[in-house]
Parts: structure tokens; C-alpha cells; sequence
């Protein structure tokens, strides 16, 4: 990529440049964004110590949100599918009983 496909970030003081299409620039900055922020809240905690393993726990904290909203997102899915199908089972019901309604 050229130079002008690259976006400069700052995470954690660190500046980074990173190859990027121009339409994802807006999402790379939003994640680095997002990461730093994250990586800041670790850090300030005073519970873990080192760029590296605050990176790791980012990292791991991200992911973990990431599955959870995952299988979230896929329990409402069957559920709501769960739903379509039995209100497509109570229509086929209600027309059947209207076509035998209408047949007498």
C-alpha cells in the first residue's frame, strides 16, 4: 500500500502506523480508539504491570465481551425463530380451520 493508505494511531503512548484501505480508516481509528481506552482502564488498576501483559489482558477482556455478545446473539436468534415458527404454525391453524369453517 501507499503511503497515503496508512493511519497513524496511539495506543497506550505508543504511536502506530498501520496499512488501511481509506474506508476502514474511520473503524481502525474506532478500535484503536476503543483498545487504548480499554488498555488504560488495566493500567490504572495497578493490577497488572507491563505493556505486554496489559496488552494480553485487553486483549483477553475484549474477546471475552466479543463471545458473551456473541452467544447472546445467537440465544436471541433461536429464540426469535423459535417465535417466527410458531406463530407460522398458529396462521397455517387459523387458515385451516377457516378453509373447513367455509367448506360447511
Amino acid at each position: 500500500m501507499t503511503q497515503s493508505n496508512t493511519v497513524t494511531v496511539h495506543i497506550l503512548d505508543k504511536e502506530y502506523c498501520i496499512a488501511c484501505p481509506p474506508d476502514e480508516r474511520n473503524n481502525l481509528e474506532g478500535a484503536a480508539r476503543y483498545l487504548d481506552g480499554k488498555m488504560r482502564e488495566i493500567r490504572s488498576s495497578g493490577k497488572v504491570i507491563g505493556a505486554d501483559r496489559i496488552a494480553v489482558m485487553a486483549a483477553l477482556n475484549i474477546t471475552h465481551d466479543l463471545l458473551h455478545k456473541q452467544h447472546n446473539l445467537d440465544q436471541q436468534t433461536t429464540s426469535t425463530r423459535d417465535q417466527v415458527r410458531d406463530l407460522l404454525e398458529r396462521v397455517d391453524h387459523a387458515l385451516a380451520n377457516d378453509d373447513d369453517a367455509q367448506a360447511h
